[in-house]
């Protein structure tokens, strides 16, 4: 597999102005150190003895790959653990190497990490599904209590809003007012989504309680607003209405697809699905397809077993909010306090609202072994080609979070002012799909911003000054909504 040749160098873990420094030599063993620590706990429980036996190898793999990490070791090829992605992740690796942790391409040696780390897990009997980020997702998704019952009272009340609305035939509404706030609400519901990953839990790995609840909520939204350096929300709006208006015009009820390519598990997924929901009300959308991945990857991100726990989480709310957990009760915290009658009825009508959505098939989950690739959605078209094709049947792809945005960009060195559209390479114009980028930057790479406003950031306090480095887009203050319309149509329109 020969690697797609770019216009620009990729970021590297040898590089010591960039994030990838820092997160090779301090987050990438924190991670390994709570994927340990957490297959430890399970192993302590085991009743099983082959299960106790193969739980306590795998710690060894992992201790021993997070050794080899801190010691800049060589990149070893994939164990072959049955799945088909092993030989395109070595080859890759045979072509770009010799390669150390230290001194490798960011986004591959990242996404080799835990591709690695998932073929501990699927040459065993007894773990092959084990999630070792499982007890963190679930543990931020209790933590993030005060900003789901917040938007579940939120939600349930602009729901009854909307089929209000269907149901006034009034002939006096105006309707250039109306339409105003349907794309105000559109703005508020995918700005929600976008902050929705301020805790994404391969970059957040010591937050407390306290911290979670400040990342959230909506007197944080509102603060947080001027901090979006690109809006193309306006532009992602207008292809959504149009395919709505051309289908009003057409007989029958044809589909019309919102594709959401997730990221983070627990709150994020929760808001992702607050505007599945919307999207599919407002009548933006006949189906949404949502699309996890298929292996626990960059410690957060959402599986399918994520869906079922958030929903199980939703279907029994105060055995999941008012129990204390166990670390709760190791610590002797005092028990949470119960929810009101309430809050248990706005998180009842969205487990009903959603529920019945996923069983009429209007929200799908479709996972796909492309998405935990090592390279970049440069390569979708030639080594996903049904996945390509499948996305050019939808209205709007919307791609959450950094690690996506990342890949979209192809995670080179591009100069701030290069053009979303540009960047996306094979996916931008004439691509057949639209896109849409909800990304809080987390990362080095960003683009479509104006002359000079990276500039002006780095000489803010903590952006990186003159020392070469792009700080301000580390930390998640700043974000940017990018959309590319690749549908010829839609670009003629």
């Amino acid at each position: 597999m020969a690697i797609t040749e770019t216009p620009r160098p990729s970021y590297s873990t040898g590089e010591k102005t960039s994030f990838a420094w820092q997160t090779a030599r301090e987050r990438w063993p924190v991670i390994l150190t709570q994927a340990i620590d957490d297959v430890y706990r399970s192993v302590q429980g085991c009743t099983d003895t082959e299960k106790e036996t193969e739980g306590r190898a795998i710690v060894e793999k992992l201790a021993r790959l997070k050794y080899d990490v801190q010691h800049d070791r060589a990149l070893e090829p994939i164990v072959d653990d049955g799945e088909p992605d092993v030989a395109a992740y070595n080859a890759e690796l045979a072509q770009l190497g010799p390669l150390s942790w230290l001194k490798a391409p960011w986004l591959f040696a990242e996404c080799y990490l835990f591709r690695r780390m998932s073929t501990f897990f699927k040459l065993s009997t007894h773990w092959t599904r084990y999630d070792a980020f499982a007890r963190q997702k679930i543990r931020t998704f209790r933590s993030s209590r005060p900003a789901v019952l917040e938007l579940a009272a939120r939600y349930r009340e602009l729901m009854q809003q909307i089929d209000a609305h269907k149901a006034d035939k009034s002939e006096n509404k105006d309707a250039a007012a109306v339409a105003a706030a349907e794309e105000t609400l559109f703005a508020e519901m995918c700005e929600i989504c976008l902050w929705g990953n301020a805790t994404d839990l391969s970059l957040l790995t010591n937050l407390t309680y306290e911290d979670i609840q400040k990342l959230q909520g909506a007197e944080a939204r509102r603060k947080a607003e001027a901090n979006i350096l690109v809006n193309d929300l306006p532009a992602a709006y207008k292809l959504l209405t149009k395919a709505r208006d051309v289908a009003a015009q057409k007989p029958g009820t044809p589909e019309r697809r919102v594709d959401i390519v997730l990221d983070n598990a627990g709150f994020e997924l929760y808001v992702d699905l607050i505007l599945a929901g919307y999207l599919l009300r407002a009548g933006l959308a006949t189906v949404v397809v949502l699309h996890p991945k298929n292996i626990p990857w960059f410690v957060s991100d959402v599986l399918p077993s994520d869906f079922a726990a958030l929903l199980n989480a939703l279907a029994s709310p105060q055995r999941f909010y008012e129990t204390p957990s166990e670390e709760e009760g190791l610590q002797g915290k005092p028990a949470p306090v119960p929810l009101t009658e309430a809050e248990r009825a706005d998180l009842a009508f969205l487990f009903g609202e959603w529920s019945q959505l996923y069983a009429n098939g209007q929200v799908v989950l479709r996972p796909n072994i492309f998405w935990t690739q090592p390279g970049s959605f440069w390569r979708l078209p030639k080594e996903a080609p049904a996945l390509y094709e499948d996305l050019k049947a939808s209205e709007l792809v919307i791609f959450k979070g950094d690690l996506n945005y990342r890949k979209l960009t192809s995670d080179l060195d591009w100069d701030a002012t290069t053009p979303f559209v540009e960047a996306i390479g094979p996916l931008g114009p004439g691509s057949g799909v639209n896109v849409l980028a909800l990304r809080t930057c987390k990362a080095d790479v960003v683009v479509g911003l104006p002359a000079g406003k990276d500039e002006e950031l780095r000489q803010s306090e903590g952006g990186g000054g003159d020392s070469g480095a792009r700080k301000w887009a580390w930390n998640g203050k700043w974000a940017v909504v990018s959309c590319s319309q690749g549908k010829e149509e839609a670009s003629s329109a």
